[in-house]
């Protein structure tokens, strides 16, 4: 976009040339999907791709439609056969198997200096936890994690609680009776995005239970994203990230 634009600047195409490219280049057909390539300029990152139910080959094909006109991807949900046929066709690709994501990273890419923190109540919470991570991260902001702090041993999380109140944002994560996100907003001043998890057996309904909890908090300053949205909190932590480091500018 912006060669197109100083190509215009310069008089190198005429106006009518830059205008028919420029409408060409808002969204590429691939038959199976129409990726927006415009996202970039609307909402600061590029489309990202939701690996969960489309082929090895239609998820190769979107990625590299995306880096034709990116620096980054992001391919969430990705199967073990989609992530080994996306490392051997795209380069640079990167795959987390805990997370389930494909990633590719701008060559320069430079971590914010302002902090989200990704909070998990257990190990068994780790996948959704990690893929809010990996978000936030390839989104620019700096990430750090607290693994295994749930109410059970709430004393693994008060330890850290310098650590909790020098965070932008937090993505808190829980299963189970989703209890964490009430107890991190009690001792933090920053934004908590709450995350249930599926994680659970019987009356936790899948997650449901947790959810419900968290939206019944007492706690100031938790919103809650879906069940397992570890994508949608990271993402939003990273646009909080974002916008109080432009404040401190």
């Amino acid at each position: 976009m912006r060669e197109l634009l100083e190509a215009v600047r310069d008089g190198r195409i005429d106006i009518e040339t830059g205008l028919e490219r420029l409408k060409s280049q808002a969204f590429v057909d691939l038959g199976h999907t129409t990726l927006d390539t415009h996202r970039e300029l609307r909402c600061g990152h590029p489309e990202v791709v939701y690996g969960a139910s489309k082929t090895p080959v239609q998820i190769v094909e979107i990625a590299r439609a995306i880096l034709e006109h990116h620096e980054r991807l992001l391919v969430t949900r990705v199967s073990d056969e989609a992530a080994r046929l996306c490392l051997l066709e795209v380069p640079r690709a990167r795959h987390n198997a805990i997370a389930r994501t494909i990633t590719v990273e701008p060559e320069q890419a430079v971590a914010g200096t302002g902090l989200v923190l990704v909070v998990c109540a257990g190990t068994s919470d780790l996948p959704v936890a990690e893929e809010a991570a990996v978000t936030a991260r390839l989104c620019g902001a700096r990430v750090e994690q607290l693994r295994d702090v749930g109410v059970a041993g709430l004393h693994r999380l008060l330890a850290r609680t310098e650590l909790l109140q020098s965070a932008e944002a937090l993505v808190v994560v829980a299963g189970m009776e989703g209890a964490l996100p009430s107890v991190v907003g009690g001792l933090v001043d920053r934004p908590v995005i709450a995350v249930p998890t599926s994680v659970g057996y019987g009356a936790s309904f899948g997650g449901i239970a947790a959810l419900l909890a968290m939206l019944n908090t007492c706690a100031s300053g938790v919103a809650v994203v879906n069940i397992d949205n570890g994508f949608g909190a990271g993402y939003m932590a990273a646009l909080i990230n974002a916008r109080a480091e432009k404040g401190k500018r």
